[in-house]
């Protein structure tokens, strides 16, 4: 055989010249390097420079951004909130007024099993404090206090009661029921009670880890038992409600416990368990730790912020890419440098997690047209009694109701967005669509079930709708068996389009190319109307009817 060659002189010092290049130019590629990386010290930039390069030898993802996906097109703005931890009720109305005024129209709030149930099974009575009272009284007002302020509830339910385990707490005051049948009578009751009221709850929490599952080994087919008993007496109660997994932390941990399992083999063996037919939306955790949300290095035992990226791969792989994902918790921590606190939760300064946030919301509304409503971590705890650890930190106002800067920054970005589609397949009823109507009872969101998710919206004479784009390419899925006329604005170019419930026709009388040209994976009957190339920037798109009706079932940006 032939002798091993070591590599030439000049092979050996490419790398090198390469690294003083980049050493060269850093101050031009800094901007750049950050928002590839989500790191802001030049040193953390240069080595994520290696770990980027790295991760592009590996096989990348699949996200499928062009499919049609359930629950993502709800208005995306949520915080998690701790209302039944506040004793004086006028915080309570306090905090959701605050809450609404910084433009969000979500909260993620337990109904905690423990706090309902407190002594034994279906007996909703509270006898601590020597007192007689009704457990539900105080949940009955935040349902009642975010139904006035237009606000949806995402209900947890979890934290059993310490009855509902023959061992008492004695592998933790968060492990799982000896029955899951009686948490199917919590869930069944709540669910009951709440009605036409309250549609979306999630199912535990981080039952992959942090103890969630008990001081005890997790177990991704114990969680798929508890989610089918759920699931089941949820929809029996309720058949509209829409159900959340439990989210799962993020972690490369293998060893079941004390540090838990990692999240991706957790929810492929859900997935082997039969967990598909029992969730509507995955929930997950989406933590920056130590980098920004611009993180783009894709490494299966690096925890950032692209982390969700992996698992809409899973999902796609186990047939479930129609559903959305739901990030329960996402922010950053700002622990005091030298307080003694351990930080758990990475580090960052107070003056960054209001930019990171705001980032981090931006990135979800430009590049993940599969994600759903996303809950940030957390708006208040009611006192100071958990200022020893470091998730107090992540607080985004104080107990006296004073706002940290990133809440100001949050806000701020919130209440002034203008809304814009981005790539993706967006459905008829995305928000971003029914807050351009002429009026509220225009372009009605009908079922059908010859329609792309089983509903269009019709678009009667004289209906308008109005929003922004930004992007390459628009197209229009249109329903046939429809006969009218559709104007269509693009910045200041006007299109007239007729619909013969077959075709489309332009102004001549000449069919179109209505084939879906993207490979969408959409098995129904429908027309691809498109319109390009567009402008750079937000571009306005406008929608008449003016003869007939239209049946709009989808909205493609490329």
């Amino acid at each position: 055989p032939s002798p091993m060659r070591l590599p030439s002189s000049r092979l050996l010092l490419l790398p090198l010249l390469l690294l003083l290049l980049i050493l060269l130019f850093l101050p031009i590629l800094a901007p750049p390097l950050r928002d590839l990386m989500g790191e802001e010290a030049r040193a953390a930039q240069i080595r994520g420079l290696g770990h980027l390069l790295s991760g592009r030898l590996r096989p990348y993802p699949a996200a499928d951004a062009l499919r049609p996906v359930r629950h993502a097109g709800l208005y995306p703005f949520g915080i998690n909130t701790f209302l039944q931890t506040e004793s004086e009720p006028d915080k309570v109305e306090r905090s959701l007024d605050m809450i609404a005024a910084g433009g969000f129209r979500w909260i993620r709030q337990e109904f905690t099993w423990e706090d309902l149930e407190i002594h034994h099974d279906n007996w909703f009575v509270d006898l601590r404090n020597n007192e007689i009272r009704n457990a539900w009284t105080k949940y009955d007002r935040i349902v009642e206090l975010a139904e006035e302020r237009n606000i949806e509830l995402i209900v947890r339910l979890s934290n059993p009661p310490e009855w509902s385990r023959a061992a008492g707490d004695a592998q933790g005051s968060k492990a799982p029921p000896d029955s899951l049948e009686q948490y199917g009578d919590y869930v069944e009751a709540i669910v009951s009670r709440y009605r036409g009221r309250v549609r979306y709850y999630q199912l535990w929490n981080e039952p992959n880890c942090c103890e969630e599952w008990g001081q005890r080994p997790v177990s991704p087919e114990q969680y798929v038992e508890l989610l089918k008993v759920a699931y089941t007496r949820a929809k029996a109660a309720d058949p509209d409600v829409v159900i959340l997994t439990a989210p799962l932390a993020p972690t490369i941990e293998l060893d079941y416990y004390p540090s838990g399992f990692n999240d991706f083999l957790f929810l492929q063996r859900m997935y082997d368990a039969g967990a598909r037919d029992y969730f509507d939306i995955l929930a997950v955790q989406d933590y920056g730790l130590f980098s920004g949300p611009r993180d783009r290095r894709m490494r299966p035992r690096v925890i950032n912020y692209s982390r969700p990226l992996y698992l809409r791969d899973i999902m796609i792989r186990n047939g479930d890419a129609e559903k959305a994902i739901w990030a329960s918790e996402i922010g950053w921590n700002s622990t005091p440098p030298g307080s003694g606190i351990i930080p758990s939760f990475g580090v960052t300064t107070e003056e960054m997690r209001g930019p990171y946030l705001v980032e981090a919301l931006e990135r979800h509304q430009r590049e993940w047209p599969w994600m759903g409503v996303t809950t940030v971590w957390f708006f208040k705890q009611a006192n100071e009694e958990e200022k020893n650890q470091a998730q107090y930190y992540f607080k985004l106002v104080n107990p006296d109701f004073t706002p940290q800067p990133a809440w100001e920054s949050l806000t701020s970005y919130i209440t002034t967005l203008q809304p814009t589609l981005y790539r993706g397949y967006h459905q008829e009823d995305h928000w971003v669509l029914r807050e351009g109507l002429s009026n509220e009872e225009a372009w009605q969101v009908t079922p059908h079930e010859s329609a792309v998710l089983s509903q269009f919206a019709i678009g009667q004479v004289g209906e308008t709708l109005r929003f922004g784009v930004e992007g390459q390419r628009l197209t229009l899925v249109l329903q046939p068996g429809r006969v009218g006329t559709l104007l269509v604005r693009v910045g200041g170019a006007s299109h007239r389009f007729q619909l013969n419930g077959e075709n489309a026709l332009d102004t001549s009388g000449k069919p179109l190319d209505t084939r879906d040209h993207l490979n969408t994976g959409v098995t129904q009957t429908v027309f691809h109307l498109s319109l390009g190339p567009l402008p750079p920037g937000r571009t306005e798109i406008e929608l008449v009817v003016e003869q007939g009706e239209v049946a709009l079932d989808g909205v493609i940006v490329e």
